[in-house]
């Protein structure tokens, strides 16, 4: 019999309790939007860095699908796509997806401070000819006669404000040698505990 100070509904309160275990629609909603912003986030990267990052197969073929898409109403929709494909991760696929491209960040930040460093070494060589001594000290394999002709070309294209060529090319040269250096051969790797490499 139904009890007559519970009214004609006939609520019982277990219901309400199923109800309050779910999550808000705003907060549903910020969900959806954080996922999508992920899945935007991976269709902006390189192709080459997407194809490594641990997802699965599914996701991973609709965000290369949208960066191959130049059609605005096409990447549009292949976009809400990619989001669907989202929001079928779980929690841990979704965190070392996270934890990817913040390690992205980091590198990039890395990345940013080596190409400075090379800016700084460049505009040394154009400022200074004991910088060019001590580069050609350092390295020795490199062509002394080709760099001085580079240096004075890319002072005078400074001068003459004409396009960067030589300047340009003496970042490239700056940046072989950096890479040699970071990326010692397997004979010097011995040589290393001697405390030769430096940090810089």
């Amino acid at each position: 019999m139904v009890n007559p100070n519970r009214g004609a509904v006939g609520y019982q309160s277990s219901e309400f309790e199923q109800e309050y275990e779910r999550p808000s629609k705003s907060e549903l909603k910020r969900q959806m939007n954080a996922l999508q912003e992920l899945g935007e986030a991976l269709v902006a990267e390189p192709r080459d860095r997407v194809k490594r990052v641990p997802m699965p197969e599914d996701v991973r073929d609709a965000i290369l699908e949208c960066q191959t898409i130049t059609n605005h109403e096409g990447r549009r929709r292949q976009m809400q796509f990619v989001g669907k494909k989202m929001r079928t991760l779980d929690e841990a696929e979704v965190a070392l997806i996270q934890k990817t491209i913040d390690g992205w960040k980091g590198a990039s930040k890395a990345d940013t401070a080596a190409m400075h460093a090379l800016e700084r070494r460049r505009e040394k060589l154009l400022a200074d000819d004991k910088a060019l001594t001590v580069l050609l000290a350092e390295n020795p394999e490199l062509d002394a006669q080709h760099l001085r002709t580079l240096i004075r070309n890319a002072r005078k294209e400074q001068a003459e404000n004409k396009p960067p060529k030589a300047y340009r090319e003496i970042f490239q040269i700056l940046k072989q040698v950096e890479a040699k250096k970071n990326k010692p051969a397997a004979s010097d790797e011995v040589a290393g505990e001697d405390g030769e490499y430096d940090d810089e």
